[in-house]
């Protein structure tokens, strides 16, 4: 294929799964696909503020907030924001019920709910190991993204309460709380847009569910060998684990480096 871009998604695919490390396999991929003008994009779950190592193997496009937040170096291309008067009813209805909720601007932050189970899943989504900050005055923030930290009853308790809003879960124990639909793929189309490229002209690689339709948006998707069955059945190639250098050998085997 004629490749021009390349999608990544992050955690246990450019961020290997065992100890939350960038292989350097990968880093040498990256660096072999800007040597060959190929454009880079990681796609993430997380907020713009925790891609810093990213940034420095030389990513300058981010697709963030699971697709809500879009940057090119530091043009915003793509954003979602929620308005402020649903975050203000979602927030006080959290605090209300002592549910644990999170808000992405730039940056992550977290009401004042801390429940052991909240930080559990917040060490296994994006490595965490303590509380996001608590920000006083985070309503007068734009906010793209928010996540609720509940079980799917608390979830189906939310729904009655905000019909208006959608809610799509993502972890056994987070949903994100939305005013508008994102995805990974409506952000990768952005990119796309913004560069002028086709689908045809791009590739992506993920491991989880939430990255099927960005391997459905594009020309060519490559599930990692540590990737879910429902992501390497939608994929068009499967490669080796995130740890044993799945990035590298894929780009290898299908001749874009």
């Amino acid at each position: 294929m004629d490749c021009k871009i390349v999608f990544f998604d992050v955690d246990g695919t450019l961020i290997n799964y065992e100890d939350g490390c960038i292989e350097e396999s990968a880093r040498k991929a990256i660096d072999e696909l800007k040597q060959r003008g190929i454009r880079i994009v990681a796609a993430t779950g997380r907020p713009l503020s925790m891609c810093q190592r990213l940034r420095n193997i030389g990513i300058e496009t981010f697709i963030t907030a699971n697709g809500a937040y879009v940057k090119h170096q530091n043009q915003v291309i793509h954003k979602v924001p929620i308005d402020k008067n649903i975050v203000q009813a979602v927030q006080a209805y959290a605090n209300e019920n002592k549910q644990s909720l999170s808000f992405f601007t730039e940056q992550l932050f977290i009401n004042n709910v801390h429940k052991p189970r909240t930080l559990k899943a917040l060490q296994e989504t994006l490595s965490l190991s303590k509380f996001p900050e608590f920000h006083e005055n985070i309503v007068e923030q734009e906010i793209y993204l928010m996540c609720l930290y509940a079980n799917e009853d608390i979830e189906q308790i939310y729904t009655t309460q905000f019909p208006h809003l959608k809610f799509k879960r993502w972890h056994p124990y987070i949903t994100n709380v939305l005013q508008s639909d994102i995805s990974k793929s409506i952000a990768v189309q952005a990119v796309l847009d913004y560069f002028n490229l086709s689908s045809e002209e791009a590739l992506a690689f993920g491991d989880g569910d939430n990255d099927i339709d960005m391997l459905e948006q594009v020309g060519f998707g490559v599930a990692m060998g540590n990737a879910s069955e429902a992501l390497k059945n939608s994929a068009d190639y499967i490669t080796k684990k995130s740890i044993e250098g799945g990035i590298y050998h894929a780009l290898q085997e299908l001749q874009i480096i």
